[in-house]
């Protein structure tokens, strides 16, 4: 075990150290889980009357360890005559404090409140506690209302009805849910922003928690509204006690509303929807929302760590907020010391803002609002297909999307949305072919191709000499000055790509030279060469796009070297990219090679449709083993010869293709074992071609029809969601439930060879001739019947005449 000193806004996680508050005994002690609270608090004792019993104020999180918890019971509790706990999360986020608190109020007779930290009162906290429960309840409310004003009767009630001390305080103050803000003005109002307004320019909402406010913590919100106002934008900065508070949703709606607001900078924390609401979360309309990141952590931290967020900063900043489809951007602010504060001993924590993370934002909030106003015509845009790895016949790669066809596709809708887009190619193919009649990454044809485009070394040296010291050291270390970069031709860097117009359809470059392309391109430590800074600068600064499309699953920006999350202006993809537009159209059924461009490279992901899917089948031998399978079954009954000589044939043909090694059993030693054999694979063959398999690639925009239309809904609609009860049941599972093929039975889940003895509705047989023995073949006719509901349901959708909305089944139907 080692002692830590408690760092000021610093995180003590349970992998650390232990940690020994310095503080001397007091009457009364305040855990919190909020440095807000705490801030607050310590501004209102000092002002308390001459002779008020001692206050003592510590933070929760430098209790995380146990022993922590023991040594702070020692030094300060054990001596405490009251003790209130203000923790978020419940008691599962502290158990071992919780235990100690309640054990320690039992002993020596003390005066514990105990409650939740946020705005749902937590039951169980208030049941634990000594004090009477509406007593805990009424200082809850005393602290979530918050302000000066009922800070300080907090401490007045706390003493009155504890320590006897002065007179009982008036009740709890309703301050408003959310209010407008103004740094000088309280209360503010619209004019008070308005000269510093430019007319006409975007509003930009700034959201923020009302507790910031209230404990003197708005130099990250003063300086966000001055950085938006340097790029041109009017901030309208709204404190807020939650995005789940319904006052405060009417006051962001009715501001929002009025002012036009054209984007959002969000900087409170969790989700405000709910995550299995199929409506999303919209706070402006159809305004953006940027979610901006205030760090838990204190600045040195930040820098020395590689990860960038601690977990319960990217759970409350990052992964809950993109529940909401906020954009994610960077942290803007981070924890420090402000003071220390003599009368309760507590070190007063505030957000200290960073102004380079700051113009960040505002830089991405300007390009977002320019992508509103400004008319298509005149918009410049980036299409950007991956190339991995970096020869020609890879040029387009996305997973499971025609690439190619796909990008046509976005160039013909941006057409016709009055973008600036010309001498569209007629197909996929000769979108491809117009891209290599250039310069590629392909180093073998690379020299002997013309370059449409090219950006001049004088030119990315001085771009070059704006990035930080260690970034260039680094670069040139690995790759050699620019001037080497085997690239150049006549001093200038060749841009593979071709214009479109306003439209810049280009190959992402490699993140290598040729050597050992595969492994370098999820290298978190490989640095780019040269040539690679020279495109994205080239489309910044000489193409001047406002916004970047890197079309499919998936381009290797997003793993480039730096911070996991909140990411600096040393980390790659945000120096390679800026602080630009990024849409990223993706596979949906990899979200988490998707987060990695939301997270580091601001990317809006668009998720497309996975391949078309449908069955397997058997095909070929494995077609004609299965019909004599079927005969052999069927010759048992009525013709022994026959039935013999098909046994002798599909026993040769399993021998002849090592079916059995395929199935993980030992050739067959006597006619036992040939029986064995032959009922597995009759049930393996009827696995097989059920098995679920991608049927071509998707198109970016283009729905299945048809066949393929009604096989991906059988896959997508056969398995369960969730608990899988109700209307989250599987298709297959409950074509099972409504026929009573048996409680028993799970057709998803059944041994496909077990022999099978339950109903045989009408409706099931008149689908298939084949014979019913097994399982395997009863899942079959579900998945055939479900087939044919599909084939009336798709065409019922598509308007045909005469369609039905399904079939008409033969037999009873239930």
């Amino acid at each position: 075990m080692h002692l830590l000193r408690t760092t000021p806004g610093g995180f003590v996680d349970d992998t650390q150290g232990v940690v020994r508050i310095d503080q001397q005994p007091a009457d009364i002690v305040i855990l919190s889980s909020a440095d807000t609270t705490l801030s607050l608090l310590a501004s209102v004792v000092p002002k308390l009357p001459a002779g008020f019993p001692s206050v003592r104020l510590a933070n929760v999180t430098f209790l995380r360890q146990p022993a922590s918890v023991d040594f702070y019971v020692d030094d300060v509790l054990r001596h405490a005559k009251t003790v209130v706990i203000d923790h978020l999360g419940g008691e599962a986020y502290w158990p071992y404090g919780i235990e100690q608190a309640v054990s320690l109020a039992s002993k020596r007779r003390q005066q514990l409140a105990m409650f939740s930290g946020d705005l749902q009162e937590d039951p169980n906290l208030v049941a634990k506690s000594t004090v009477a429960p509406d007593l805990c309840r009424l200082w809850w409310r005393y602290l979530r209302e918050g302000g000066m004003h009922n800070a300080e009767a907090l401490l007045r009630s706390i003493a009155f009805h504890t320590l006897g001390f002065g007179d009982e305080p008036e009740p709890p103050r309703p301050l408003p849910a959310a209010a407008l803000y103004h740094p000088v003005r309280d209360p503010a109002s619209i004019d008070d922003w308005r000269s510093r307004w430019t007319p006409g320019a975007p509003v930009v909402a700034i959201l923020f928690y009302r507790a910031h406010w209230q404990a003197a913590n708005t130099a990250v919100f003063d300086a966000l509204a001055d950085a938006l106002v340097r790029e041109g934008l009017n901030p309208l900065p709204i404190a807020v006690t939650s995005l789940k508070d319904a006052v405060s949703r009417e006051v962001i709606t009715q501001l929002c509303d009025t002012h036009r607001v054209a984007l959002v900078l969000n900087t409170t924390a969790f989700a405000a929807g709910a995550i299995d609401s199929p409506e999303p979360d919209v706070l402006a309309g159809d305004a953006p929302v940027l979610q901006v990141i205030l760090s838990g952590g204190n600045r040195d931290a930040w820098v020395a760590d590689n990860q960038g967020l601690h977990a319960r900063d990217i759970a409350m900043h990052i992964a809950l907020p993109e529940v909401d489809g906020r954009i994610v951007t960077r942290a803007v602010s981070f924890k420090g010391l402000a003071y220390r504060c003599p009368h309760t001993e507590v070190d007063v924590v505030r957000y200290q803002p960073d102004a380079e993370r700051i113009a960040f934002v505002a830089a991405l909030a300007r390009g977002w609002c320019r992508l509103r106003t400004l008319d298509n015509a005149d918009k410049r845009i980036a299409l950007i297909l991956a190339n991995y790895p970096q020869s020609e016949g890879r040029i387009g790669n996305g997973v499971g999307l025609d690439t190619p066809a796909s990008a046509l596709r976005v160039l013909a809708a941006l057409r016709d949305a009055g973008y600036a887009v010309a001498d569209l190619p007629a197909d996929g193919d000769a979108l491809i072919a117009r891209l290599t009649e250039g310069v590629t990454n392909d180093p073998a044809v690379r020299a002997l191709r013309p370059a449409f485009q090219s950006f001049a070394l004088a030119d990315y040296v001085a771009r070059f000499a704006q990035l930080p010291a260690a970034v260039r050291d680094a670069l040139n270390a690995r790759w050699g000055p620019p001037e080497a970069d085997p690239t150049l031709r006549q001093e200038r860097f060749t841009i593979a790509g071709w214009r479109a117009g306003n439209v810049f359809v280009g190959i992402q470059p490699s993140r290598s030279r040729g050597e050992n392309d595969y492994a370098s391109y999820h290298d978190a430590e490989l640095v780019p060469p040269h040539a690679y800074l020279a495109f994205y600068f080239w489309l910044r600064d000489a193409f001047g796009i406002d916004a970047v499309i890197h079309l499919g699953k998936h381009g290797n920006l997003e793993w480039l070297p730096g911070k996991s999350v909140a990411l600096s202006d040393a980390c790659w993809p945000d120096l390679t990219l800026g602080p630009l537009p990024h849409l990223y159209p993706f596979i949906v059924n990899d979200p988490g090679e998707g987060s990695q461009a939301k997270r580091r490279a601001q990317a809006v992901i668009v998720d497309h449709l996975m391949p078309p899917l449908t069955r397997a089948e058997n095909y070929g031998p494995l077609q004609d083993l299965e019909r004599q399978v079927d005969e052999y079954y069927e010759a048992l009954m009525v013709d022994a010869r026959r039935a013999k000589l098909l046994r002798k044939t599909i026993l040769a043909t399993i021998a002849e293709h090592r079916l059995h090694d395929e199935l993980s059993v030992s050739p067959p030693r006597d006619a036992g074992d040939e029986d064995a054999l032959l009922t597995r694979v009759d049930a393996w063959l009827c696995e097989l071609k059920e098995a679920q398999i991608r049927d071509g690639l998707h198109v970016f925009g283009v729905s299945p029809t048809d066949r393929q239309r009604r096989d991906t809904l059988l896959a997508l609609a056969r398995f369960p969601v969730g608990d899988g009860k109700g209307e989250r049941a599987g298709l297959i599972g409950a074509l099972a439930g409504d026929l009573a093929l048996g409680d028993d039975f799970d057709p998803l889940a059944a041994d496909w060879a077990a022999p099978w003895t339950g109903p045989r509705p009408a409706v099931l047989q008149a689908l298939d001739a084949s014979p019913w023995r097994h399982a395997g073949d009863t899942r079959e006719r579900l998945e055939r019947l479900a087939q044919h509901w599909l084939d009336g349901l798709c065409a019922a959708a598509s308007g045909a005449p005469g369609a039905d909305a399904g079939p008409t089944p033969p037999g009873d139907w239930p």
